[in-house]
Order: C-alpha cells, then structure tokens, then sequence
C-alpha cells in the first residue's frame, strides 16, 4: 500500500470503525453467533477492527503474526469463519465510502480502489487459510481417533472376544473392522470372537455383506464367528432382504452370545449356590 492511501485511511481511523462497528452489530441476530455474549461481541468487534488497522501501520511481517494469532484466538473459542467474512466485507464498503466522501480526489481514482481491494483480499487469505487448515487438521484428528475407537476387539474370556459395533458401517469403516477383526483374533488368540451389532442403526444388504466377510475372514484364520445384538426389527429386514446369515451363529443379546462362546470352548457357566453367584469351568476334567 502506498503512503498517500496509508495516510487517508489512518487520518479517517476513528470514523471508519465507527461505521464498520454499527454495521458488524447487524450480524448480531445470526443464529451460528447467537451463544456469544453482547460484551464478548462487542469486544471482539473492537479488537478485529483495532487488528485490521495494525496492518497498515505495520508491515507485512506483523500482518502474517498478528492475524495468525488472532485467528487461532477465534477458531479455539468456536467463533464462525462466516464472521471473519463478512466483517472483512462490510470492512471493506466502509473503508472505501467513508474515504470517498472525505477525499474527493479518491472518488475519481482507480488506484485507490485497487489499493483497497489488495489490502483487504489480502487479509482476507490469510485468515481463511489459517481457520480451513486449522479446521482441516481438527478434522483429520477426529476422524483419526474415531476410526481407533470405531471397531475394537475386546477380549472377554480366555479364547473368546468381543466387537461391538456402533454407528453405521460404511465400505472404509467394514474395511477397518476387517483389519481389527483379523488382528485381534491373532493378537488374543481368539477361538471365538462376537461381532455386536447393537447400536448398528440399520442392517440393509451391504452391512449384511460386510459382516459375512468379516465372519468369513475370521474363519479363515481359524476362529469361529457369532453375530449378536439382533433385534426383531433387524431380523425382520434381514428377512424381506433374503439375506442369508445362516453361516453363522446368530444370538439375540451379547448374554446368549458369550454362553454360545463358552459352549464352544468347551466351558461352561455353573451356578454356585453357596456364593450365590455364577462363574464358569471347563466341561471336561
């Protein structure tokens, strides 16, 4: 930015954030800022003004620092990059009609409306760039530690695990599931794992299909698979489906599963009266 239009801007400061604060004050009544206090609003109206004007009487290197900072400061507290937009926007008319009306030259002059729009493109790319690869990142973060949590395989018993779905089961997650499925049994040394399906909202042809490679794949590396967690209207749509799941065990609860389980691994669940609890042995001495 040259001196002339620097000093023009800097000469009209106070009467620029005037406009530009009663014209941000309309964006208020948007819902996505409607959790943000009126003196929060405020002072981060006055602060977001008070930044954009450091970047004129600074150079480029206090521009990157300053609103990098700033920016952080708005992602980490949950305020909308639609904020961000539209201040810069409303910033931007302000600037150029307050200047207009003051500086008669500047109403005629292409430069300086040229050396508006740079200034604020400018601004404008620094901040967006830094909330989509701040967002970009949480995002990767979450999905990262989503998939580590979407399908564990939980060891119960000894030779006998537990998977219990939750959510819906997509090509990139069954391809997951697959991955624990194969690795726990070798890691546990499963002879029988469960694949829980009880918070799996919606068992159509494809998750059906899932399942049975999964269960297939397990068998393959020598365990054996029980689908648990069906419930009536999931045994129904199984059913209109014509959807064949007879090569496994199927059980209605994780309870009648793991009994299954036990059964298969030659054990047993006996009850001991004296202790007035269960527990489980071997079946044969």
């Amino acid at each position: 930015m040259n001196s002339k239009t620097r000093d023009a801007i800097l000469s009209h400061q106070t009467s620029i954030i005037d406009y530009w604060l009663e014209e941000v004050s309309k964006f208020r009544s948007e819902d996505n800022l409607q959790s943000i206090t009126n003196k929060v609003y405020e002072n981060t109206n006055r602060e977001f003004v008070d930044k954009l004007f450091l970047t004129v009487q600074n150079g480029k290197d206090d521009i990157y620092k300053d609103l990098i900072l700033y920016a952080e400061r708005l992602i980490q507290l949950g305020w909308p990059l639609n904020y961000i937009t539209r201040g810069l926007q409303a910033f931007r008319k302000v600037t150029v009609e307050t200047l207009s009306k003051a500086e008669e030259n500047y109403s005629k002059s292409i430069e300086f409306f040229q050396e508006i729009e740079n200034w604020i493109d400018e601004i404008v790319n620094i901040l967006v760039n830094e909330y989509s690869g701040s967002w970009e990142n949480t995002v990767f973060l979450q999905k990262m530690a989503l998939k580590e949590l979407s399908a564990p395989l939980i060891p119960v018993f000894e030779k006998i695990s537990v998977m219990p779905l939750i959510g819906t089961i997509d090509t990139e997650r069954a391809k997951l599931i697959m991955e624990n499925l194969l690795e726990g049994v070798i890691e546990h040394r499963a002879e029988v794992v469960l694949i829980d399906i009880t918070g799996v909202p919606v068992v159509d042809t494809m998750v059906a299909h899932h399942i049975i490679q999964a269960s297939e794949a397990v068998r393959l590396v020598g365990a054996k698979c029980i689908l648990v967690g069906i419930r009536p209207e999931i045994a129904q749509t199984i059913v209109n489906l014509g959807i064949d799941l007879g090569r496994f065990p199927t059980k209605s609860t994780l309870k009648k599963g793991i009994e299954t389980a036990l059964q298969l691994t030659k054990r047993e669940i006996i009850e001991i009266s004296e202790q007035g609890g269960i527990t489980y042995e071997n079946s044969n001495p």
